[in-house]
């Protein structure tokens, strides 16, 4: 019987031989320190030498008209849509952050990156593996070098326990840790980007919804009014005052009136359809809450951030910030996979063609034995590599001030875009109640026989369009000042909801 080799035990004192020798190599780590990019230098303001912020914005006599303020510096609330005053809304929102597939697939894409961080860090460590074999053969006398042509039947039971350590000598281990990290700050900003892009889409869709519903009710109310001057006219008719021209004018502008309802009730519905997306639910199951344009409060005080901390609470540009960080990290892998690795590898165990004799100390074996490989030819590949990892960096550097100059564009279109919707408003507070009374006044004339038709038809679709127009101005406000949330990053700082629903999954384990 040949002898059973049996690996058993490991080596005293081989884990301290091993963790000594990686303490004794120098702790350097090759290719860039990543360092985050500072704000623009010249970012001072986010508008023009030439157009001052004014510190507040027009009024108007009307629900939503009220002065807004320019608060700066002031922080941002984590829940900022609070601020409109709507429990409708709220209640859209909190149903969106719980069932948004959306969100979930950005809570699960942060969870992967971080178990991938903790299992790169286990290459920090030794491995150790443990095998066991057992073989029985025939084989020939001389495939052991024996004298003889007879063959030998023998049963072999092995079993080792192995170690091997790389020497992360020249830190290509540290930055491909690093380099995961960075993904991982990647996912969680992206999280926070698509946190904020929901509430933010939640509060567009609900107010463009309640704008859509005025909008109608508006319509039917001029359409109501159109019948009621389309009656007067055909009793004039009958009397004699007027004439068959005008009540076919007056049916046309009904009929004109009456044909923009299906396109708003189209648009209407869609709207709702994408509120039920947003909440993640079917279309056809959708039973959210009506946001009403004249309960929606709009906030008077609204936070403007300085400059310079924007660069630190968009999300997006967070987001390009670890892809910086993550590229610059490759550079570094690319570059220690040109250098020479070291390894280190031991086994321990005990040999004896007794199993009884197996934990004797005399039946013990070892082996310690170091490497090291050093590419030499490889074609240009490494070389090549590491000049795709530089371009990548340069990439990430180019789309990450693309970002920066994006995030100061959307913040000053929010601005500006305020001060001219508060505007707007109160000119079309002005034009409504204008054409309100004017349209009054041409009925009356034409009731009393002081004013031709075609004047009440003008007055009647100059009313039209300036109630319309009304509707929309009011709504764009709401729409701007959610925009101006978004633009300057939602506050998500003042808020973990979103992070720390991570640690656990939903019905996954």
């Amino acid at each position: 019987m040949l002898e059973a080799i049996v690996y058993l035990r490991r080596p005293k004192g081989m884990p301290c031989c091993l963790a000594l020798a990686a303490a004794l190599l120098p702790a350097c780590a090759v290719g860039p320190n990543f360092k985050p990019p500072p704000p623009p230098r010249d970012a001072d303001s986010y508008l023009p030498a030439d157009h001052a912020l004014p510190e507040a914005t027009a009024a108007a006599p009307v629900a939503g008209g009220e002065t807004q303020r320019f608060v700066s510096p002031q922080d941002i609330p984590g829940q900022w849509w609070t601020l409109f005053q709507s429990p409708d809304l709220n209640g859209l929102i909190e149903e969106a952050l719980k069932h948004s597939p959306t969100l979930e697939a950005a809570q699960a894409a942060l969870r992967q990156a971080n178990e991938n961080v903790a299992a790169q860090r286990g290459a920090y460590f030794p491995s150790l593996t443990g095998t066991y074999q057992a073989q029985r053969a025939d084989a020939s006398l001389t495939s052991f070098g024996l004298p003889g042509n007879g063959n030998y039947l023998y049963t072999l039971n092995s079993a080792s326990v192995n170690v091997a350590y790389t020497l992360d000598v020249f830190g290509g281990i540290r930055r491909q840790v690093e380099a995961l990290q960075a993904q991982a700050d990647y996912e969680r900003s992206s999280l926070e980007a698509s946190y904020l892009a929901l509430t933010a889409n939640v509060v567009t869709a609900a107010v463009t919804e309640a704008s859509l519903r005025a909008q109608v009710a508006v319509t039917e109310e001029v359409a109501r009014s159109q019948r009621a001057q389309l009656d007067i006219t055909q009793r004039r008719v009958t009397a004699g005052g007027a004439s068959r021209v005008d009540v076919l004018q007056q049916q046309a502008t009904l009929q004109a009136t009456l044909a923009t309802l299906p396109a708003l009730r189209t648009q209407l519905a869609q709207e709702r359809d994408l509120l039920a997306t947003y909440v993640g639910t079917l279309p056809a199951r959708y039973d959210g809450g009506a946001v009403q344009l004249d309960a929606l409060h709009l906030p008077q005080d609204l936070p403007v951030s300085l400059p310079s901390r924007l660069v630190e609470q968009r999300p997006d540009v967070r987001e390009f910030s670890a892809l910086l960080h993550e590229a610059t990290a490759q550079v570094g892998v690319a570059t220690a996979n040109m250098l020479p690795q070291f390894t280190l590898t031991g086994a321990y165990g005990a040999a004896s063609p007794k199993f009884s004799d197996l934990f004797t100390p005399s039946s013990a074996v070892w082996n310690l034995a170091g490497g090291i490989t050093q590419p030499l030819f490889k074609g240009g590949q490494l070389v090549h590599q590491r000049r795709a990892a530089v371009a990548a960096a340069q990439q990430a550097a180019a789309n990450y001030r693309a970002t920066v100059l994006t995030a100061f564009q959307n913040v000053a279109d929010s601005l500006l875009a305020l001060e001219g919707d508060a505007e707007v408003l109160a000119a079309q507070t002005g034009a409504e109640q204008s054409a309100a009374g004017s349209l009054q006044l041409v009925q009356a004339q034409y009731k009393a026989g002081g004013a031709n038709y075609l004047q009440v038809l003008t007055a009647e679709q100059a009313y039209q369009n300036a109630t319309l127009a009304l509707v929309k101005a009011r709504a764009q406000r709401f729409l701007d000042t959610a925009a101006l949330f978004q633009a300057l990053g939602g506050g998500w700082w003042n808020r973990s909801d979103a992070a720390a629903s991570v640690s656990a999954a939903k019905g996954i384990s």
